[in-house]
């Protein structure tokens, strides 16, 4: 039986209008089954969509789960803000000072700054070296010489990323992806600018995203990516405590996260702005 349910799609990590990440929020998704969540998925053709539902766990406020057109994700991040930015905007009040989402890689919370939302870096599913053959298909699906690469290391946090560290952000800017070559493998990309006139708002480093194996070659703006940079780099003390990324630059995009170690977690925020609300049958 097809039931009409609330509906709103949020463009996360925003710098302007329509300049950030979308994400399609069900925001009634009870009842509705995992082939119906996978079909309406591929039909938005956003990277992720995404299902509210309550929760099962008694400290959270709400259940999320999270597809791509490819099949779901145990976490990501822009679904999970915008997702928590569609949740406050329809009426939903959290119990505590913060926001508890469930999903399936378990508690996230999610704080307000100010305008922004900004969720807590969940711990690395999967870190540590990166195999030298692996490595060996990406720089060649990238165009990457050995010499391009600072450094490299899985950054899992739910999406298979393997992080590389280029020599600059305008380094990440000039790579020409092969999509066909990159296949199944979650390749992520950092460089920074240093003391680059080319952005006027502080913006300290470049990110990429490329995973067309789940039906998402480039990845406009992406927090689970960032929240693993974040991760792995701030334990090697490779960057600093506070700064400001820029992503879908290479798509005409002009996205931004703030990212934020307070000693305790690693944050990873940005600002989420509505822009369609209304009503789906499914």
């Amino acid at each position: 039986m097809t039931t009409t349910r609330r509906f709103a799609q949020v463009d996360v990590f925003a710098s302007a209008p329509i300049s950030g990440n979308p994400v399609a929020v069900v925001l009634d998704a009870t009842d509705l089954d995992d082939q119906q969540m996978a079909a309406f998925a591929r039909w938005t053709n956003l990277s992720e969509t995404t299902f509210v539902l309550p929760p099962t766990d008694p400290d959270a406020d709400y259940r999320l789960r999270i597809f791509t057109p490819g099949g779901e994700l145990p976490f990501a991040g822009h679904p999970t803000l915008g997702s928590a930015h569609a949740w406050l905007e329809s009426g939903g009040h959290p119990r505590g000072d913060n926001i508890i989402q469930q999903c399936a890689a378990g508690l996230i919370t999610i704080r307000r700054d100010g305008e922004r939302l900004a969720f807590a870096a969940p711990p690395l599913g999967r870190s540590g070296p990166v195999n030298e053959d692996t490595l060996l298909e990406i720089r060649a699906a990238l165009g990457l010489q050995l010499s391009d690469v600072v450094a490299s290391n899985w950054v899992d946090t739910g999406s298979n990323w393997i992080g590389l560290v280029l020599t600059s952000g305008e380094r990440v800017l000039s790579v020409q992806p092969d999509f066909t070559a990159l296949g199944d493998h979650h390749v992520g990309l950092i460089g920074a600018y240093r003391n680059d006139p080319h952005y006027v708002d502080r913006v300290d480093y470049e990110v990429r995203a490329f995973a067309p194996g789940v039906g998402t070659p480039e990845d406009p703006v992406t927090g689970s990516l960032n929240a693993g940079f974040a991760t792995w780099l701030r334990s090697e003390h490779e960057i600093p405590e506070h700064y400001v990324v820029a992503q879908g630059t290479a798509l005409g995009r002009a996205g931004r996260l703030y990212v934020d170690d307070d000693g305790e977690r690693i944050w990873v925020g940005g600002v989420s702005v509505t822009t369609i609300t209304g009503s789906i049958s499914l």
